[in-house]
């Protein structure tokens, strides 16, 4: 690890100032992506700015009857909360599925957002990667691929985002709120997590002297027909082959609206409203399932040795759909697929 200056924030204002003063600054919460980047020099800040002191740990109902959720709410305080356990369990369901208690005592939501691809190449420094340094090479492509995105790649990068928590912000729309220099804007978690393109080093649109505040989910009183289904190489702290978070509102045995959102497919979670439109006025049936989760796929492309990941991807949406519709979620303390 790397010689650095260290500054414990004493207000928003003093680490946006920092960061503007600084690029080479980087913000410091929970860590726990931060630190391994570090110690493989991946990540080389000039300054880590602590923001733990930071106003930024509360969760509040807003206005519209949605929820306010601040940068340094932990995973764990989060997926334990009464609000989130009631009315966004797919929320609490997602979270419950990645990593282990003592990482998701430490993460925070902010961190969540932030977190960098998990590319083999991407952190073994003596490799190119695009990601790390652009225009070097993406060595993925025609190497050690099988975790990598059948969605959404470019010819500079086919990494993936690892998330497990963004997967279901994408599912229910979620609102991220940012602060810089000129004061405060939102970002709709659609548009912040960004495809590769030909700039795959550039993992969002936060701007570099930009923090997050927090993020807002919309009222949610009718999303209870839900499932977060994850899909890996093993049972417990992996992260996901794919996986899909599913939400349904069904009456009458006709589904009336419909959210899905894929991880482990993309550079960013992977949804298509308008593929989700196909279900809208269809019965819940295992037919109309296959065909959207086949519509949502249309686009997918496979590499030398992760092709697997397009059928696989297409059964985890049948699948977490049917589970939506049948209320019954997938398990987070038994993960195995019934």
């Amino acid at each position: 690890m790397r010689r650095f200056e260290y500054l414990r924030a004493a207000s928003i204002d003093q680490a946006i100032e920092r960061l503007s003063f600084d690029p080479g600054a980087k913000l410091l919460a929970g860590g726990t992506n931060l630190v391994d980047l570090m110690k493989y020099d991946v990540a080389c800040p000039t300054t880590i700015i602590d923001i733990n002191d930071l106003p930024l740990g509360d969760i509040k109902e807003t206005s519209d009857g949605g929820l306010r959720i601040g940068a340094l709410v932990t995973n764990s305080d989060l997926a334990f909360h009464p609000v989130i356990e009631n009315r966004y369990p797919l929320l609490a369901s997602a979270i419950l599925a990645g990593a282990s208690a003592q990482l998701r005592n430490a993460a925070t939501v902010a961190g969540n957002l932030l977190q960098r691809t998990r590319c083999s190449y991407f952190y073994d420094v003596m490799t190119p990667c695009n990601k790390r340094t652009p225009g070097s090479g993406c060595p993925a492509r025609n190497g050690l691929n099988r975790n990598h995105a059948i969605l959404g790649a470019s010819q500079d990068c086919v990494a993936t985002h690892p998330s497990d928590m963004c997967v279901a912000l994408a599912a229910i729309g979620t609102m991220i709120v940012v602060q810089g220099p000129n004061g405060a804007r939102s970002i709709s978690l659609a548009d912040f997590h960004r495809l590769p393109g030909d700039t795959p080093e550039q993992d969002t649109t936060l701007r570099n002297n930009e923090i997050i505040l927090g993020i807002e989910l919309p009222p949610a009183p009718e999303f209870q027909r839900y499932s977060y289904l994850k899909i890996r190489d093993r049972l417990s702290y992996a992260f996901a082959l794919v996986s899909a978070a599913a939400l349904l509102t069904i009456d009458d045995g006709v589904i009336s609206t419909a959210h899905v959102a894929l991880g482990g497919v993309a550079h960013k979670p992977w949804r298509d409203t308008a593929a989700e439109v196909v279900l809208v006025g269809r019965p819940a049936s295992r037919g109309n399932f296959h065909q959207f989760a086949s519509m949502l796929l249309s686009r997918s492309e496979a590499l030398s040795q992760n092709g697997f990941k397009i059928e696989l991807a297409r059964r985890t949406v049948v699948r977490a759909l049917e589970q939506a519709a049948s209320r019954t979620p997938q398990s987070q303390s038994d993960k195995r697929v019934h």
